[in-house]
């Protein structure tokens, strides 16, 4: 068991954490969705309160080590000021003189946020800019991590700091909930426990899929990846998406399945158009009578949601991730639309695995109906594939 919050002493210590405020961004810098900052308001708050000087660091977007003034973080700290009614401070970068006399001023109960952590090279690269890492320690007297999105990345921020804190470092409390659902998760689930599994690419998800083998009763396979099964089993797709270099991947995975006698669903039609476009022609295809030349699969069909609804209901545990179709088209999103909603309304456990199945339970309001919606999509299936994650692993044991 890793320390937490709670076992740490913060009155007038400088608390170095890392949280992440990767948020969508409109073109004129304003915030799309926080939810990102107001899920780590419980522990920003908790070490205000016990009297910490808080010290949070983040990334934003994909700079590549470079200053990008499109990507800095004022926008965001101007927004924490508004949500935690106080100023919050804002550094003009990560590192050097400057950012350390803010450090030091401090006091308790105040807050200052660093510029983009990935405006370094540093920060993604630690081997090409080992000095960064202990500039970044120097600021504080103890680190936090309470990014889990991030936990998954071997960057200094995430993995590295840590170390430099000995027995003075901890789970934020977003992260404690986030590995405490992922470990029941993994070890003890209510059966029977259902994976639906979407998005494009089966090569990204097979890992986490070999891995659920280990622990599923039954896997619904939907979005772009269902295509590379279907292919697998001599059906024709048209010009849907297909990984063909995945084709006896996807053959292996339905031999495990069978012979661990889990039920595997694939969708029986389709909502399929004749072009990449919300506007294009479409039609309802059944999967047996195969995609035409010069369409594709764009969503699940009407009898796979009619379908799928009812088989769910059975799970007493549920993990989902991954959207069923192009959901950000609003003509093909009816699948995804449909699942979150038969999912929210189920009473039993389930999990959404972070990603575009949060944006989707995000824009229909539907947070408060699932037992646990993750803030880390690449963080939950590599913690569920291998029961450990670099940034939780640095820290210390209680």
């Amino acid at each position: 068991m890793k320390q937490s919050l709670q076992d740490l002493a913060l009155k007038d210590q400088r608390i170095l954490m890392r949280v992440d405020f990767n948020v969508p961004l409109s073109e004129d810098g304003t915030l799309r969705d926080d939810s990102r900052i107001r899920l780590a308001l419980p522990s920003i708050e908790y070490i205000l309160n016990q009297g910490g000087k808080l010290i949070l660091m983040s990334h934003l977007g994909r700079p590549k080590g470079k200053k990008d003034p499109k990507l800095s973080l004022k926008p965001i700290a101007d927004h924490l000021e508004k949500l935690l009614n106080k100023p919050v401070k804002m550094a003009l970068d990560c590192t050097g003189p400057e950012v350390e006399k803010l450090a030091y001023q401090l006091q308790e109960g105040e807050v200052l946020l660093l510029e983009n952590i990935r405006f370094h090279e540093g920060e993604e690269h630690p081997d090409k800019d080992p000095d960064f890492v202990k500039h970044l320690a120097k600021l504080g007297d103890a680190y936090v991590n309470d990014a889990f999105g991030t936990a998954h990345r071997k960057h200094a921020s995430t993995a590295l700091l840590a170390s430099y804190f000995p027995q003075k470092n901890a789970l934020g409390f977003l992260m404690e909930k986030e590995v405490s659902f992922f470990s029941k998760l993994i070890r003890n689930p209510k059966r029977p426990f259902y994976a639906i599994i979407g998005g494009a690419k089966v090569g990204t998800k097979i890992g986490v899929l070999q891995a659920l083998t280990e622990k599923i009763d039954a896997v619904f396979i939907g979005g772009g990846m269902a295509f590379t099964f279907l292919k697998s089993q001599g059906l024709s797709i048209g010009d849907s998406l297909c990984e063909d270099d995945h084709l006896e991947t996807a053959q292996k995975f339905l031999k495990t399945c069978s012979e661990k006698a889990i039920q595997v669903f694939l969708p029986i039609d389709f909502v399929a158009a004749q072009e990449f476009s919300n506007d294009a022609t479409r039609k309802v295809v059944l999967a047996k009578d195969g995609i035409p030349e010069g369409w594709r699969g764009m969503d699940i069909g009407p009898d796979t949601i009619e379908l799928w609804n009812n088989l769910v209901k059975k799970g007493s545990t549920v993990f989902w991730n991954g959207p069923m179709g192009v959901f950000e088209f609003s003509h093909f999103a009816e699948g995804t639309h449909a699942l979150a909603k038969s999912l929210g309304d189920l009473g039993s456990t389930v999990v959404v695995g972070g990603g575009d199945s949060v944006a989707a339970i995000n824009a229909m309001g539907l947070q408060k109906n699932f037992t646990h919606v993750s803030t880390g999509g690449g963080a939950s299936l590599e913690y569920i594939e291998f029961g450990r994650l670099p940034g939780i692993d640095a820290l210390s044991d209680r």
